[in-house]
């Protein structure tokens, strides 16, 4: 198995929004925001090569939406999907399973592009395999008003038009080369690839958390549905990644790729090392 990290660029967000009830005195030295409160965040994804299978867990928020919709954004960076897969050698169509954290469109956007004519949608990666789970696919499709305007259907009912959707069952384990953890306080039935590579496990964080700042318990985003439910997900499973010295995968987190953690003279869990994939597993 190889692990290749995939930014595919940047974008801003809200600073309170990220992060919740902490003031921004003190969010802003982590994360310094622009003249419109908004701070830049990644789009980071993360290829797995397993024999034959080249699996892209999440793909960032894609190219086929209005200028107004991206002007709300601030998409920013040289990166790129495309540009990520080929620095490693690969292109779209050589990706065979594309596993879907959650539906919100920076992490699904990717997926679903314009046909040639640009009167329809077509999956961007028309040899893969979809990969939703049951749960979460019903909530994005039949979205409540707190998340509808990051459930787009144009993201998410194209894929299962096309076919190429499947459902991952229970830890996923016998579909995919890693377990899936899931978590309920961002969004529905989120899921986190745990792979295991090269004698260490490594989690996916996706939006459980979304960069190294939030580790500390109440560093909870805005936009989590359930947040009590976020910091008893955090706490437990902060408990159970430290035990196991897992190693954590970052999303957004605007530099940061990867951290190991570390227990506190006070007993709460914290960042330890930070470090990029490659300084950490090679080349």
């Amino acid at each position: 198995m190889e692990l290749y990290s995939i930014p595919t660029g940047h974008f801003k967000l809200d600073g309170g929004a990220m992060f919740g009830v902490v003031p921004k005195s003190i969010w802003h030295k982590l994360n310094p925001a622009d003249d419109n409160n908004m701070c830049s965040w990644a789009m980071r994804c993360l290829l797995v090569q397993d024999g034959k299978r080249l699996i892209l867990i999440d793909n960032g928020i894609g190219d086929k939406q209005d200028a107004k919709f991206f002007s709300y954004y601030y998409l920013h960076g040289d990166n790129s999907l495309d540009k990520s897969l080929a620095k490693h050698g690969f292109s779209k169509d050589d990706i065979t399973d594309v596993f879907l954290t959650h539906l919100h469109f920076d992490h699904c956007g990717g997926s679903i592009t314009w046909n040639k004519d640009k009167t329809g949608y077509v999956p961007a990666f028309k040899n893969a395999t979809y990969w939703s789970t049951p749960k979460h696919w019903e909530w994005a499709t039949h979205p409540n008003p707190r998340e509808k305007a990051s459930f787009l259907k144009e993201n998410i009912l194209p894929i299962k038009e096309s076919g190429q959707l499947k459902m991952v069952e229970d830890d996923g384990s016998a579909q995919l080369p890693f377990s899936v953890w899931y978590t309920y306080g961002h969004t529905e039935a989120m899921m986190h690839p745990l792979i295991k590579h090269k004698g260490r496990n490594l989690l996916y964080c996706a939006d459980f958390l979304p960069a190294r700042w939030h580790i500390p318990l109440p560093y909870v985003m805005a936009y989590d549905v359930r947040p009590l439910e976020s910091m008893k997900e955090k706490e437990r499973m902060l408990n159970e990644l430290h035990a196991t010295d897992t190693l954590l995968f970052f999303e957004h987190d605007p530099v940061t790729e990867c951290a190991t953690l570390q227990k506190t003279e006070k007993g709460s869990i914290a960042q330890k090392e930070l470090f990029s994939l490659e300084e950490f597993f090679g080349k």
